[in-house]
């Protein structure tokens, strides 16, 4: 799956610095995959109301190359990748709109399918395996 959501830096995504703040920098990354999930026609409240599963990031990173300001036009393209039956993982490329589209960050979420009850992991969804081909 390849998805690309633009996305403008707000002032309260800064610091005192006046920088994008470290962790504001998964929020944007987890409102393009969400933005992702909604254009593919997959309702987050369907799939949130399923009490069979639930997909909790288990991992993250983010690499952070350049600066970002308040007032920023951003392109966040996403990647997909199912790592197995009860696994996927996200990569992400933020990049200026402006600036000849240098990348500013990469981040990286990984997702796993459990059953919220037992705690074990379940197969992902079929919904969510089309989506990630």
């Amino acid at each position: 799956m390849l998805f690309t959501h633009k996305r403008t830096v707000y002032l309260a995504d800064t610091d005192a610095a006046g920088v994008v703040y470290f962790a504001n920098v998964l929020i944007m990354c987890h409102e393009a995959y969400e933005t992702s999930l909604a254009t593919a026609g997959i309702s987050l409240k369907e799939l949130l109301s399923d009490r069979a599963i639930a997909l909790p990031i288990v991992h993250s990173t983010v690499d952070f190359l350049r600066p970002m300001f308040c007032g920023d036009q951003l392109l966040i393209e996403l990647s997909s990748q199912q790592l197995s039956e009860s696994e996927f993982e996200m990569a992400y490329n933020i990049v200026a709109t402006s600036s000849s589209e240098q990348c500013l960050a990469k981040a990286i979420t990984r997702h796993v399918c459990i059953n919220p009850m037992t705690r074990k992991r379940t197969r992902l969804p079929e919904i969510i395996v089309q989506w990630l081909s």
